[in-house]
């Protein structure tokens, strides 16, 4: 039994245990489309708050869901390895911490299960390489689908609240997605911060964009067949990117991929208040990413980082993706009905037991499949790809 109701343009919001089975719904689309999204994020040292519009007060917490057993399992790996809360340390060494992607190699050991990233998604290579960023060379990883090409291109950027983590952390939805789309992956090591701060990593993700556009034949790809994608702060800026390619009159992306992203920058919403706590990810957290990220409150405005209020006109389509047990659930919530409002296609899937950054996880997890799945159908009819 299912129930579904249409965003404005005919969008559509979706919730399920997973991609094979969902319960389409819009239970924040009214509230979004109300509320004045204004700037407030604690800082262990507060600075003065710019001028916010009047906000509704956020719902009461709800009941917090339990991660599935598989997502627990991967979760309970990485506490095992006895990672530190990162917003007691430094960004050199909160990148060290153990990360989901090490419990899930944990699990894969434990489980007497192959961890080469090449048994795990066979048909996939890939390729370190040096790509032109915005202030220089940038890292990035270029994964290639078995065939003849051409193939379609995805620009994709990792998360880490633009401070922690890489390629090589975000290895596995970056290498799932190329598997699962049948395209080219260009994963983008862009600059983070403190060392450089807010906007180096957008102006990196423009320029990777760039790049693509004019190097996609040298390695199989079909320049006229480009989309974006992301993970987290990764998420925020696949959708950043695409309104900052319209501006510059670059390429138009076919499609973008937004999976759990940071879309506004108020930690006083009902899925922050619920999950506050919630692991990998919670308010605390955030709030140090966004210490080492800005320059000052007033970034907390720049629609780059308050995408709700950016002018989304004229986006492609957008797919959406967010787990439950999460505190940007109502952020993909509000970017969602935000879009749709601009007119633009949009869908999205909420998938239930899930936490931030289950994405990566589709070596030990059903939701992680099905949700590099789900993304690559999306992908795929959007490139004009026959499905296989």
């Amino acid at each position: 039994m299912s129930k579904t109701t249409a965003l404005p343009n005919g969008s559509s919001t979706a919730r399920g245990t997973s991609s094979r089975y969902a319960i389409k719904a819009t239970a924040f689309a009214a509230l979004a489309a109300t509320l004045s999204f204004g700037l407030q994020i604690a800082q262990a040292q507060p600075a003065p708050a710019p001028p916010m519009a009047p906000m509704a007060p956020a719902a009461a917490p709800a009941m917090p869901a339990k991660p599935a057993a598989d997502m627990q399992m991967v979760l309970d790996a990485q506490a095992s390895l006895k990672p530190k809360p990162i917003e007691t340390l430094s960004a050199t060494e909160a990148r060290k911490q153990p990360s989901v992607a090490d419990g899930v190699t944990k699990v894969l050991k434990t489980t007497n299960q192959p961890t080469k990233p090449q048994v795990l998604v066979p048909g996939v290579r890939s390729k370190d390489m040096m790509i032109q960023g915005a202030a220089g060379q940038i890292p990035a990883r270029v994964y290639v689908p078995d065939g003849r090409g051409p193939f379609p291109v995805i620009v994709y950027y990792h998360g880490g609240g633009w401070v922690i983590a890489d390629k090589q952390t975000y290895d596995g939805g970056a290498r799932g997605l190329s598997k699962n789309a049948q395209a080219v992956v260009v994963s983008v090591d862009y600059r983070r911060a403190p060392e450089a701060k807010f906007p180096a990593q957008w102006d990196d993700a423009l320029a990777a964009y760039r790049w693509t556009a004019a190097h996609a034949a040298e390695f199989k790809g079909d320049p006229s067949r480009l989309a974006l994608a992301g993970e987290s702060a990764g998420g925020n800026l696949a959708v950043a990117t695409a309104i900052a390619a319209r501006d510059a009159g670059l390429p138009k992306p076919v499609h973008v991929l937004s999976v759990y992203p940071v879309a506004q920058t108020s930690t006083d919403t009902p899925s922050y208040n619920t999950y506050a706590d919630a692991k990998p990810l919670n308010r605390p957290m955030v709030q140090w990413f966004v210490k080492n990220l800005t320059n000052s409150p007033a970034d907390l405005k720049d629609p780059r980082l308050q995408l709700v209020d950016a002018n989304l006109a004229g986006l492609p389509p957008v797919t959406i993706i967010n787990a439950e047990i999460d505190p940007l659930l109502d952020d993909g919530a509000q970017l969602a009905s935000a879009l749709a409002k601009a007119g633009v296609p949009v869908e999205r899937k909420v998938y239930d037991g899930a936490t931030h950054e289950f994405f990566g996880t589709a070596a030990v997890t059903q939701t992680g499949r099905d949700a590099q799945a789900f993304a690559g159908q999306r992908l795929k009819a959007a490139f004009g790809t026959t499905a296989k």
